[in-house]
């Protein structure tokens, strides 16, 4: 009998999986730099650069003369060297928006720098290894990101979107009240642990029944790298916890393979990263329609709350498994919207 496998060894199985053909339909040396760089990066990663390296030999087919009538198991290391600054500058500019099969893709400056540091890596690789002698990549400046503002959810909102899933149902009718009802203390719990610890949605979806631990109040999580860690909870994220698992979760029949799960959709599966994306969505637009509040965003609330209620940044940056706490200072030590909305009255004008 085969060993049962958790969530998060089962995802890293199915992302390797996919890497293998992907890489099956780039050229031959690519192999050798992502199995360099296989030991300090996760599956995902991989995956995700494999893709994006893939779309950067499409452009030099699609627009580059010189290899208009190349396939791709045609192109060789020493091709790489062949370009200059500027082809990896039209290659820039080619990836704001550009065809493929199922339509036209288009990349704000996230996905652009992603894509670009993608490259970067990618021809480090084989320049750091001597195998070229050139890196064009080096001498072309890197997309600038502009700091966004961060979007979370006030104290009020909090409370706002908490009782609207605990009353929505006195709006429903007929299926979507019958939906409501199956799916409202799973919800419940879910958004008031992600709430309440901050953690990842992927975190979220990974958890099994026997990851809860009611008598510490503390949940089993595994972190990006795959390394586990208890986050401690609240007494108001334990009582949701527990109507739900004495209730719904304990009457629930989950199909072969999801016994553990903590989770379940109505199909009686392990919920997925996109479903709790979707039901927070679908929750939070009823609340704040002017603000769209994802999984991340109820992160970036916690985050937010635990720094102006301890002011300890180290804290939030373990907490929220931050490897860097320079990640944590960005995004939680800057001035908050509470100041800012005193600056706005700090300046008389006028005498009254």
């Amino acid at each position: 009998m085969a060993e049962k496998k958790s969530y998060h060894e089962q995802v890293r199985i199915d992302y390797t999986l996919r890497m293998r053909d992907i890489l099956k339909t780039l050229p031959d040396f690519a192999k050798d730099y992502f199995r360099a760089i296989e030991p300090r990066s996760s599956a995902k990663t991989r995956m995700n650069y494999a893709y994006d390296i893939r779309v950067f030999f499409h452009f030099l087919m699609e627009n580059n003369p010189a290899y208009k009538n190349y396939s791709m198991n045609q192109f060789t290391v020493q091709d790489l060297e062949r370009l200059e600054p500027v082809d990896i500058e039209e290659y820039m500019e080619y990836l704001k928006v550009y065809k493929r099969d199922d339509g036209l893709v288009t990349n704000g400056e996230k996905g652009l720098a992603r894509k670009m540091s993608a490259l970067r890596s990618f021809y480090n690789y084989y320049f750091k290894h001597q195998i070229i002698s050139k890196n064009p990549t080096l001498l072309v400046d890197m997309p600038k990101m502009h700091e966004k503002a961060i979007i979370r959810l006030d104290a009020d909102e909090v409370a706002s979107l908490l009782d609207y899933v605990e009353t929505a149902g006195n709006h429903l009718t007929g299926q979507a009240l019958t939906y409501y009802r199956k799916t409202k203390d799973r919800d419940l719990a879910i958004l008031t642990l992600l709430l309440g610890t901050g953690i990842r949605v992927s975190e979220c979806v990974g958890l099994d029944l026997n990851h809860v631990d009611f008598k510490n109040n503390g949940i089993t999580v595994t972190r990006k790298g795959g390394n586990q860690m208890v986050v401690y909870f609240g007494d108001e994220v334990a009582r949701a916890l527990h109507i739900y698992m004495e209730g719904d979760r304990k009457a629930a029949f989950p199909l072969p393979g999801h016994e553990d799960a903590l989770f379940l959709s109505t199909q009686r599966k392990r919920m997925g990263v996109q479903a709790v994306e979707n039901m927070v969505k679908k929750y939070a637009r009823q609340v704040t329609p002017y603000k769209k509040i994802t999984p991340h965003k109820l992160r970036s609330t916690y985050g937010t709350s635990l720094y102006k209620e301890t002011g300890d940044i180290y804290l939030v940056a373990d907490v929220l498994g931050h490897k860097d706490v320079n990640t944590t200072k960005k995004h939680y030590a800057a001035i908050d919207e509470d100041r800012r909305r005193r600056a706005a009255s700090a300046v008389k004008l006028r005498e009254d």
